[in-house]
């Protein structure tokens, strides 16, 4: 079993049968805005992930140690996971942005005794070295940034330095799909990031729902979620890869590239996340919007107030699709399930929704949102150094999500807000999704995020409505006009209190904004929060 699930041994497979093309493309735009690549067979994944395996080995890695990659989509991402495969080590992502103390938490933590890092990232790992006692050794990807690492005081060597593939091929490490692959962080929203455990075999069950999604020869996948992320990794390269299907990875989102990346290499199937569906949307209508090879989009997320316009306007279909990278799994096929469901869960899975009781709720009534497997079995997590989060991630043999959702009367499931996260005004909820498409349709506006903050009535549970908007570059945004735009498409309820101005959405790997970082900005810059004006 393991030989067909474990990375490095399919990889193998591919790069010695008749499959062997140029699997992976990657993109970045450079200076110029144009689009530069950079390409992956599977025979180039085998011989390079050999080369970074032998050296690992060298430097003295053993089955069960960990290293992190800190950098964007590069194909040296990639080459890096076949090379952990082969050696049997346990590959750490972090997303490049993450620095200071998370950085040195994040590195600590998972008892990283090397990293690969792109250069632009190298600085913040350099800052944290000395707090990160476990680390050994740095290889670093060079993307032309300037990099000064003479001071360091741990071994660093570019990657392009190491030696080259020695003679003859070293097996896999890797005993049982069980072990483990990578450990994947989480979020962090409630505390410090939890690390999840994530075996071969976990990989392989994700990276096999490609049928379900429809695909087939035909397709070429495509994603600009970042490969620290599971829904990138798992659900766009592990099937394209399972699959032996061509796939495209933008080396960071691009909303204004997107739908010409997909042109050029005939892409026909991308991931989206909810975050990522508004911004998209907000770009300005042009007439080439339907002009796109694309026939489907797997989103999680899709806003409900947009997901018809969505479809309609770039001419495709709207898989919907929920999980999370700890497990759980429902799926809404295109024409299958109403507008705005999540769906049903696939054969393999059980789902309900229950109360605080753990009974469950009859349809239309909320609760939280959990699974098993069909077999009434108890899916199986794994946070690292942590038991109790573990045993409470599944207690009762239940999947916990942390997820409030209900079901209609058919048995549809939907997603109605994070536990904790709902916007509760004047006693009605808030539908963001409704609010961040009436403001995206402002002129002016280039990405917006809804949330709640501490309602000034002081009455419990209630929140005030927050909008955040990004500016399209070169333009101000004017305060009265833009409330007017709200009280002309909301409803008086839905109009936000308060208007907040930021340059940048903050943002995860997985482009979904950091409700946190925002409400920080909120409280420390009062000048950029903004109230509708007096008549």
């Amino acid at each position: 079993m393991a030989d067909s699930v474990v990375f490095s041994n399919m990889i193998a497979a591919r790069a010695k049968g008749s499959c062997d093309f140029n699997a992976l493309t990657f993109v970045s735009v450079n200076s110029d805005n144009e689009l530069h690549e950079e390409v992956r067979s599977y025979s180039t994944l085998q011989s390079n992930g050999q080369r970074m395996a032998s050296a690992l080995i060298d430097i003295g890695m053993e089955k069960g140690d960990s290293f992190a990659l800190v950098m964007q989509n590069h194909p040296e991402f990639v080459d890096a996971m076949v090379a952990s495969s082969i050696c049997g080590t346990v590959f750490v992502p972090l997303d490049p942005r993450t620095k200071g103390e998370k950085l040195a938490y994040m590195l600590g933590f998972a008892e990283c005794r090397g990293a690969i890092v792109a250069d632009y990232a190298l600085g913040a790992v350099l800052a944290v070295v000395e707090q990160t006692p476990s680390l050994e050794w740095l290889w670093v990807v060079s993307t032309g940034v300037a990099t000064d690492f003479s001071n360091s005081p741990i071994p660093v060597t570019w990657l392009s330095d190491i030696p080259p593939q020695p003679a003859g091929e070293l097996p896999s490490a890797v005993a049982h799909p069980d072990e483990a692959m990578q450990m994947l962080f989480t979020s962090g929203t409630t505390g410090d990031p939890k690390a999840i455990v994530a075996s071969y075999a976990k990989f392989d069950n994700v990276a096999s729902i490609g049928p379900l999604l429809g695909l087939n020869d035909s397709d070429c996948l495509y994603t600009g979620l970042s490969l620290t992320h599971a829904n990138a990794q798992l659900i766009t390269l592990g099937n394209a890869l399972k699959m032996g299907l061509p796939c495209v990875i933008s080396r960071k989102f691009t909303k204004s590239r997107l739908w010409d990346i997909c042109r050029r290499y005939g892409c026909t199937f991308f991931n989206l996340l909810g975050g990522m569906t508004t911004a998209i949307y907000s770009e300005s209508e042009r007439p080439s919007d339907a002009d796109n090879p694309v026939k489907m989009v797997l989103s999680a997320g899709m806003p409900v107030a947009i997901w018809d316009d969505f479809s309609c306007r770039f001419d495709l279909q709207v898989f919907e699709f929920y999980g999370a990278a700890e497990g759980g799994m429902t799926f809404n096929a295109p024409g299958c399930g109403p507008v705005g469901s999540i769906g049903k869960p696939p054969p393999n899975l059980e789902a309900k929704i229950v109360d605080e009781n753990d009974v469950a709720c009859p349809p239309h009534v909320q609760g939280e949102i959990v699974f098993r497997n069909i077999d009434g079995s108890s899916p199986t997590v794994i946070y690292y150094k942590n038991p109790l989060a573990s045993r409470e991630k599944t207690r009762g043999g239940w999947l916990r999500m942390g997820d409030v959702g209900h079901t209609d009367d058919e048995g549809w499931f939907y997603f109605d807000y994070r536990q904790g996260g709902g916007i509760r005004h004047n006693g009605d909820f808030i539908n963001a999704s409704f609010v961040e498409k009436a403001i995206s349709k402002y002129s002016e506006v280039d990405d917006v995020f809804v949330y709640g903050v501490e309602a000034a009535s002081a009455v419990p549970g209630e929140k005030d409505v927050v909008a955040i908007v990004v500016p399209v570059p070169g333009t101000e945004i004017d305060i009265a006009s833009i409330y007017r735009h709200c009280r002309e498409q909301l409803e008086s309820n839905f109009v936000p209190g308060f208007i907040q101005v930021m340059k940048e959405i903050p943002k995860t790997a997985s482009e979904k904004p950091q409700e946190r970082f925002c409400l920080d900005f909120f409280r420390e810059h009062p000048e950029t929060v903004y109230t509708e004006p007096k008549l």
